[in-house]
């Protein structure tokens, strides 16, 4: 089968997705209802390996924290790929990103801009959402963000995944 233009542009901007990060506790990566596909939040694991970790503001730098956010997009779309299918996304609904954020710190809008301009590179105006930017005091194995995204899907056969 060739590649749907999702792939395509995946393909044009040199970005290859890693697989898909598996669950580090008691949830599954992501559930379907009706024609929309809820996908669990994901850190910045590259290689089965956390790649950022600690405090934005603190141990890291904004546009670490923005290049730790793009990775979470990576991610997210590497779980709905297995899920449903990458062409079979209609739209990007929302994103929320949690960012470890060191005292003093408020610029989580601009980390997780990091997830949300992939998101309209990768799908254009269809990727453009709703989304929350929360920072948080600490996140599972040190991650320095997390992101979580609800995507709508055409109404293909599926259920919970």
């Amino acid at each position: 089968m060739a590649p749907g233009p999702v792939e395509n542009r995946l393909r044009e901007l040199g970005i290859e997705l890693p697989a898909g990060p598996k669950p580090l506790a008691a949830y599954v990566p992501s559930v379907r209802v009706g024609e929309l596909l809820f996908v669990s939040g994901v850190g910045p694991m590259k290689d089965g390996k956390p790649a950022f970790t600690g405090m934005v503001g603190k141990d890291l730098t904004l546009e670490q924290g923005q290049q730790a956010a793009r990775l979470c997009a990576m991610n997210l779309l590497a779980i709905a790929r297995d899920a449903v299918g990458l062409e079979r996304i209609v739209r990007v609904v929302k994103l929320s990103g949690f960012v470890c954020s060191a005292p003093g710190f408020f610029d989580q809008p601009k980390v997780v801009n990091g997830a949300s301009e992939f998101m309209v590179q990768v799908f254009g105006d269809r990727g453009k959402h709703a989304r929350a930017a929360v920072g948080v005091t600490a996140l599972p194995l040190d991650f320095a963000v997390e992101v979580e995204a609800v995507f709508q899907v055409d109404q293909g056969p599926g259920g919970m995944h």
